[in-house]
């Protein structure tokens, strides 16, 4: 038992989806996207911050949160939760945010998704990114899209996360899931071995910088469907990060590499409802076809947004048509949809 069981199990009994633990401050709850302080609970400080939160790390990761003062891993506490958690230092001393990851996998059904989006999980190779802002429901929409395929599909399945987030159970794929750290030593190193592996599916926890790209590109090109996590805005702007990552001279490679594997663009934002008793996930979803890889060769990527308005028939919508039409669903307040649709700057 750690000493801040209490308070995680306050945080599952109110369904937060964070809880915030930082020196000289109360402990805090994101619930429904607000932040809800614990006013009964003391102010930490410093000492009860350390003793609160550096008994959940290992010897290992002790050691190597010295030296980089901070550190990403998993807390499992049986008959609680399951947590990810970002430990760092700031200015008064240490803290933590703990991100609640649900026990059961939702299915794309459960979590009220399209049902153009069950089609991500048809494609044989290429690659699929689901971006938005952290704390969009990004880790819990791909790890809907691989139980989607677990659960229909006999497929070998690699997931490389830092930390594992949602546990899998084999049905009808075979799921191996390594966490950068424990189980590999890079996302860099996994997905090497993951072409070695004859992995039909590998999903990426978090696609962020030259090498893992890289390697993504190649292994959807190669005859893997690559599912992968970015914090980016838009399919545009996603598309965008990718190409400008690289190295100049190898920019219109990569843009042609891109037009011929890119298979689809999610992004997504939860927006509070109507009632305030929860969120409701808004998705732009673009889908690659000849007009949108023709732009991602010709750097055209600035017009693909009025691609993706013109091609309802196709299963694409843009953000702005999806949060409209939760207002006109009456799911969300006018006020929230105004916030929410895209100023140009954006797309």
């Amino acid at each position: 038992m750690y000493k801040l069981d209490k308070i995680l199990r306050t945080a599952v009994k109110y369904k937060a989806s964070d809880l915030f633990l930082s020196t000289g401050a109360k402990p805090a709850l994101r619930i429904n996207g607000e932040i809800i302080i614990i006013e009964d609970h003391d102010v930490l400080t410093k000492k009860i911050a350390e003793d609160y939160l550096l008994e959940t790390l290992n010897d290992k990761q002790k050691k190597t949160f010295e030296q980089t003062l901070d550190i990403d891993f998993s807390l499992n506490i049986e008959d609680i939760a399951r947590f990810r958690v970002n430990m760092f230092v700031q200015r008064r001393g240490i803290s933590a945010a703990f991100r609640l990851i649900p026990e059961m996998v939702v299915s794309l059904d459960e979590l009220g998704m399209p049902p153009q989006m069950k089609r991500l999980t048809k494609y044989k190779k290429g690659l699929v990114i689901v971006t938005g802002p952290t704390g969009s429901g990004k880790s819990t929409t791909a790890a809907a899209l691989l139980n989607e395929v677990n659960q229909n599909e006999k497929k070998h399945i690699v997931t490389v996360e830092d930390p594992i987030e949602f546990v899998h159970k084999n049905q009808k794929s075979i799921i191996e899931q390594r966490e950068v750290g424990i189980h590999t030593m890079s996302f860099q190193k996994a997905l090497k071995s993951s072409l070695r592996e004859n992995a039909d599916i590998v999903m990426i926890g978090e696609m962020r910088d030259l090498e893992t790209m890289q390697l993504a590109i190649t292994a959807a090109e190669t005859g893997q469907l690559v599912i992968a996590t970015m914090h980016t805005s838009g399919a545009a702007n996603s598309i965008n990060r990718i190409v400008d990552s690289f190295p100049f001279e190898q920019q219109n490679q990569v843009r042609a590499q891109l037009s011929e594997s890119l298979l689809a663009v999610v992004w997504q934002n939860l927006l509070k409802t109507k009632d305030n008793k929860g969120r409701v996930a808004a998705l732009e979803i673009m889908f690659n076809n000849n007009a949108i890889a023709n732009m991602i060769r010709k750097q055209s990527t600035h017009q693909v947004d009025s691609v993706i308005e013109t091609s309802t028939k196709e299963g694409m919508q843009t953000m702005k048509k999806a949060v409209t039409d939760l207002f006109h669903g009456g799911l969300i307040t006018e006020e929230a949809a105004l916030e929410n649709i895209p100023r140009q700057s954006e797309i």
